[in-house]
């Protein structure tokens, strides 16, 4: 009887270990199979005065659309005369970040904190407003005085609970310091995260993707991006053409299959989940990469203060009312 037991064992112990090498060589090929990702939906833009009186492109529904990002504005490109440009004159912030990507012209930044700068074309600055900060940006005194071009981006990144009420900082990195990569007909700046070996030394509170890239028509790029952020991109110049043809293939009804796979200039495209993105230029494109964690809390919003709860919002007026916005 102990005999037949020692089989029994011995038969379940080798089927076991069968399962375990199964499982086992399923795990590797999940690890070592890339998931694309596709475009789940196209978010078109349209045209918001802000500031004093420059217009921006925006996206329509940033704010409900895709955590931790609450808006992509692009500023111009607009060619000012004389004596036309125009800013962001001081004003409040509480509970988010600012990131200001300047493409051409010349802008200078001045906060409550003290911080001074001036940004010219390739230029970042990364404001953490934490628990209260009052900044302007306006024109350089050149600009001002002798008009140009101007064009660039601010995107306005939630922070987590957590985070909120920390001490504002203020990070600001020359063109000379962001880390650029060229190759096979692909041009790209790393902002914040990672493209084609090139790795920014930006320090986020959360993990941010940012990547400005430029492509000449028919080239093409892999992108690798965490799984576990939302991914978007958003075109400002060209087309480009997200290429997943293996989801295709093994589902008609996929994410992705019954919306566009192309994204033109002026469009956001929302990404499905997954951990690289194949992109074809089918014109000469430029356009950013975004991603960032779903933060999964609630948001309460009312103009420049970004928090968790209408009560929040109201301790935030009272503080800016009672001076308490100093850095």
């Amino acid at each position: 009887m102990l005999a037949v037991k020692g089989l029994e064992n011995s038969a379940v112990s080798s089927l076991s270990h069968r399962i375990i090498l199964a499982v086992k060589r399923k795990t590797l090929i999940r690890h070592d199979m890339n998931t694309s990702r596709s475009v789940v939906e196209i978010v078109p833009t349209h045209i918001v005065t802000e500031g004093g009186g420059f217009k921006v492109r925006r996206p329509f529904r940033m704010g409900k659309v895709m955590s931790p990002f609450l808006l992509i504005d692009e500023m111009g490109p607009v060619n000012y005369g004389p004596g036309e440009a125009v800013g962001a004159p001081w004003h409040p912030h509480r509970g988010f970040e600012t990131v200001t990507y300047l493409l051409d012209g010349r802008m200078r930044h001045e906060d409550s904190a003290g911080n001074q700068g001036e940004l010219n074309p390739g230029d970042v600055q990364w404001m953490t407003a934490g628990r209260g900060i009052i900044h302007c940006e306006e024109p350089h005194e050149e600009i001002l005085r002798d008009g140009g071009r101007t064009h660039g981006f601010q995107i306005w990144v939630n922070l987590p609970a957590s985070h909120k009420m920390m001490r504002p900082r203020y990070q600001e990195v020359p063109s000379s310091e962001s880390p650029t990569v060229e190759r096979n007909g692909v041009w790209a700046r790393v902002i914040a995260g990672e493209c084609m070996g090139e790795e920014s030394a930006i320090d986020t509170k959360i993990p941010i993707s940012l990547i400005h890239v430029k492509m000449n028509s028919g080239s093409r790029l892999s992108q690798e991006l965490e799984s576990g952020l939302n991914g978007m991109i958003y075109v400002f110049g060209g087309e480009i053409e997200i290429e997943n043809e293996t989801k295709v293939k093994l589902s008609p009804v996929a994410f992705g299959v019954r919306t566009k796979q192309q994204i033109k200039d002026g469009e956001l495209g929302l990404l499905s989940e997954g951990d690289v993105i194949s992109i074809k230029s089918k014109s000469d494109s430029e356009f950013l990469i975004l991603a960032g964690p779903e933060l999964n809390e609630p948001i309460s919003r009312y103009g420049p203060f970004v928090m968790n709860t209408r009560e929040e919002i109201e301790q935030a007026f009272i503080d800016y009312r009672n001076g308490n916005f100093v850095g």
